[in-house]
């Protein structure tokens, strides 16, 4: 019978942790990185969000692992090349589209950042809450009429677009590997090209070799002054060096992002202290998928995308 390790059990779907129990005896505790790799040895299947890195110390540690489990598409957290090495298959949300369809939480998430953004709502709250109402000071943009552009026309940028075209946007896309468009998106040639001609970027692609600093100093130039960014993608896809620098030469108006190159690092990068003192830059702790109803869907899923793997 196999042995899985749920490591990340809070508020866990009570309907995947059914399907799991039905393939192995199951254990649900939150370990620390130490605890982690001491337990590890003995478990044949490894359940994991977001919390750990799952890297090659950890994976070396494994002495039975067959199966790691995470309900993500991104899999940055896991050491990828190691788990091959190591004949360790890794199940995920990877590829899974039409399933991903359903699942709104990061587009949602996306337009939330870009409207607490444009309307200044997290400082005008913060005001309200010292006992200040200073409607003046909190004067923001509409979206109407603005130019918002989707660097990636995937899943998730498919209903970046639909929402820009419900509050009356201009919708401009860049994506190489896309081959048909949608009625209500302008396609742009080059990357180049949709940022010139934008006033909202609006990041979702993957991270990988060719995403890594795709948008850095000389990309960010590009759009035009006084534009905003939005990132839920992957940290890494974004040079956050040359982003504070074109925050605090005014030459972006405002970024929001929900993800950093090194946000599983005990340390606080410059993006903190600068967010800390201003207030054209938001940060949210990775968030775009974390709503009871995607978290359960994603669940139930991958529980039962193992337990097929396994028939």
């Amino acid at each position: 019978m196999l042995k899985i390790l749920n490591v990340e059990p809070d508020q866990y779907s009570d309907d995947a942790r059914s399907i799991l129990k039905t393939i192995g005896h199951l254990v649900e505790k939150n370990m620390d990185r130490a605890e982690l790799l001491q337990s590890i040895r003995e478990f044949d299947v490894l359940i994991v969000r977001l919390r750990h890195q799952v890297d090659a110390e950890l994976l070396n540690a494994a002495l039975e692992l067959k199966f790691i489990v995470s309900a993500t598409t991104g899999l940055d957290h896991i050491d990828m090349e190691q788990s091959v090495r190591k004949n360790i298959t890794v199940l995920s949300l990877y590829g899974e589209t039409e399933f991903l369809r359903s699942i709104p939480a990061t587009a949602e998430l996306t337009w939330g950042l870009l409207l607490a953004l444009t309307r200044n709502i997290p400082s005008a709250h913060a005001s309200v809450l010292k006992g200040e109402w200073q409607r003046d000071r909190f004067k923001g943009h509409e979206l109407a009429r603005k130019r918002l552009g989707i660097l990636g026309l995937g899943r998730i940028g498919e209903k970046i677009a639909a929402y820009g075209t419900v509050f009356g946007m201009q919708i401009y896309a860049y994506d190489p590997y896309r081959k048909d468009t949608l009625p209500s998106v302008t396609m742009k040639g080059t990357m180049e090209e949709l940022l010139r001609e934008i006033d909202v970027l609006s990041i979702h692609v993957p991270l990988n070799d060719d995403t890594r600093n795709l948008i850095g100093m000389k990309e960010l130039q590009f759009l035009p002054r006084g534009s905003y960014l939005i990132n839920t993608a992957r940290g890494a896809v974004l040079d956050e060096t040359a982003l504070l620098s074109a925050l605090a030469s005014g030459h972006l108006a405002g970024a929001a992002l929900d993800v950093l190159a090194g946000e599983r690092k005990s340390e606080r990068t410059p993006l903190f202290k600068y967010a800390f003192e201003h207030s054209n830059l938001l940060i949210t702790p990775h968030i775009g998928g974390a709503t009871y109803e995607s978290m359960r869907a994603t669940e139930v899923f991958m529980a039962n995308k193992l337990k097929q793997y396994l028939k």
